[in-house]
C-alpha cells in the first residue's frame, strides 16, 4: 500500500509539468557536485573539510533523534537549525560553503547544532518501536514541538555549557518552535532570539495545487492511512531515488523536476540552480509521518492553528473537548524575527502576516526583496547569502539579551 500510495502521489506532481517552461543554468551559484546526493550529512560536511559530530537525544516519549553538529571553540555562541516538512538536517548544508547557513555561521565561528525531527531518516529508532509499526507514526508536528525540539534544545545546552541559544527555523522548524514555546513557556527563556524563515502556523491561504488537494480531501485521506496503516509519507527510499534518477539526472529532465518543485513552492527560475536539483532529490523527502501533513491540511480547512483535530468524539477521549483546542502563540515571549517572500506557496504572505500581528516581542516581519522569491529559496536561492543569510548572520553577531 506505501509503495502504490508514493507511486500515485509522484504520478500526481509529474501531472503537474505538462507544458511547463525550462529554466537554463548558464552560471553555477554553488560549488557542488551530483554526487553529495547520495552522502549523509555527517558525510557532506566531512567532504567540504568541517569537523562534525553526531549525537543523540531521546525525547519523553521514547523516540531517539540524531543532532548533526559544527563544533567550534568552548563557550562558542550555540545556533540551532530546525529544517521543515519531509526534510533534514541537510537543508542547511546542500548548496555547499560560502553558500549555506550552516558552513556560513560556522565560519564566523558559532557552534551550530542542526536537528532532525522524529521519522525523519536520521531520526527513526525508539526505545520500544519500530518505523515498521504503525504505532511509531502516531504523530503530528504537535509532538515535534512538544517533545523534540525541548528534547534537542535541552541536549545541546547541556552539551555546550550554555544556558541560552539562537534558534533559526524554516517552514515547518518555525511551526514546531511556536507549539514549543506556547504550550511549554519555560523554553521562552532557553532563547535569545528565533529567526524564523517562511513561518507556518496559520494556512488558510496556501496556494499548493498539493497541499490544496490534500485539504479538499482531507478526511477520505485520513480514512484510507488509517485502514491501511500507511503512517509514513513519502519516505526517503529506493522509489523515490530511482524517479529522482530518471528524471533529475540531465539538464532537460532536470526542468521536468524542477517544475514539480515550483509547483509547490512557487516559481522563481531567475534564483534557481538547477545543479541542485538533483541533490535536493537526493535528500529530500527525508520521511515524516502522513498525520503531519494531514495537520497542515486541517488547518487551511478550519483557518486556526491548533491541536491535531481527531473528530469529535475522539477528541472528547483525548483533549476532553469536541473541538482541539488552539496554539496560545500570544504568550510567547522569545524575540523573534520575520522573514516571508511574496512568491511562496506555502507561507502566503497574508498568514504570515495574521501571525506577526500576534507576537508580543516582535523584532520584525521583513519581506524578502525579490518578488518572485519562494518557499524553497530561503534555503537555495542563487542569491541566499546576500538576500538573507549575512543579515541573519549579523542579527546573531550584534543581539544583545
Amino acid at each position: 500500500m506505501e509503495k502504490l500510495l508514493t507511486s500515485i502521489l509522484l504520478a500526481t506532481l509529474i501531472a503537474l509539468i505538462h507544458a511547463a517552461p525550462s529554466y537554463d543554468d548558464a552560471t553555477r551559484a554553488f560549488q557542488v557536485e551530483d554526487a553529495d546526493a547520495r552522502l549523509t550529512v555527517p558525510q557532506l560536511i566531512q567532504k567540504y573539510n568541517y569537523p562534525v559530530e553526531v549525537h543523540h537525544a531521546t525525547t519523553e516519549d521514547g523516540y531517539e533523534l540524531e543532532l548533526h553538529r559544527i563544533p567550534s571553540l568552548p563557550g562558542s555562541p550555540v545556533v540551532f537549525l530546525m529544517h521543515g516538512l519531509l526534510c533534514s538536517s541537510a537543508d542547511w548544508i546542500i548548496i555547499g560553503p560560502n553558500n549555506a547557513l550552516a558552513y556560513l555561521l560556522a565560519d564566523q565561528g558559532y557552534d551550530v547544532w542542526m536537528g532532525n525531527a522524529r521519522g525523519n531518516r536520521y531520526s527513526r529508532r525508539h526505545t520500544a518501536l519500530t518505523p515498521n509499526m504503525h504505532a511509531f507514526w502516531q504523530f503530528s508536528w504537535h509532538e515535534i514541538g512538544y517533545y523534540d525540539l525541548p528534547a534537542m534544545i535541552d541536549f545541546t545546552l547541556n552539551q555546550t555549557n550554555q544556558s541560552k541559544l539562537h534558534y533559526i527555523g524554516h517552514s515547518q522548524g518555525t511551526t514546531t518552535f511556536f507549539v514549543m514555546a506556547s504550550t511549554r513557556p519555560e523554553y521562552n527563556e532557553k532563547i535569545r532570539l528565533m529567526q524564523a524563515f517562511a513561518p507556518v502556523a496559520f494556512t488558510e491561504h496556501v496556494r499548493s495545487p498539493l497541499l490544496k488537494v490534500m485539504s479538499r480531501f482531507q478526511n477520505s485521506l485520513t480514512a484510507l492511512f488509517d485502514t491501511f496503516g500507511v503512517g509514513e509519507f513519502l519516505p526517503n527510499n529506493a522509489i523515490l531515488h530511482e524517479v529522482a534518477q530518471l528524471f533529475c539526472s540531465k539538464d532537460v529532465d532536470r526542468n521536468l523536476c524542477l517544475n514539480v518543485i515550483f509547483q509547490i513552492a512557487g516559481s522563481d527560475p531567475d534564483q534557481v540552480e538547477t545543479q541542485i536539483v538533483p541533490i535536493l532529490i537526493g535528500h529530500t523527502p527525508a520521511g515524516a509521518a502522513t498525520k503531519q501533513v494531514v495537520h497542515f491540511a486541517q488547518g487551511m480547512r478550519s483557518h486556526i492553528f491548533r491541536r491535531y483535530d481527531f473528530g469529535k468524539i475522539k477528541n472528547l477521549a483525548v483533549y476532553g473537548t469536541p473541538q482541539p483546542a488552539e496554539y496560545n502563540v500570544t504568550v510567547i515571549s522569545v524575540p523573534i524575527m520575520m522573514y516571508y517572500g511574496l512568491n511562496d506557496y506555502l507561507a502566503e504572505p497574508k498568514d504570515v502576516l495574521r501571525l506577526s500581528g500576534m507576537f508580543r516581542n516582535l523584532e520584525g516581519c521583513k519581506q524578502m526583496a525579490i518578488d518572485s522569491f519562494n518557499h524553497l529559496d530561503f534555503l537555495m536561492a542563487r542569491d541566499v547569502r546576500g538576500l538573507l543569510y549575512d543579515e541573519v548572520i549579523g542579527r546573531i553577531r550584534e543581539w544583545r539579551d
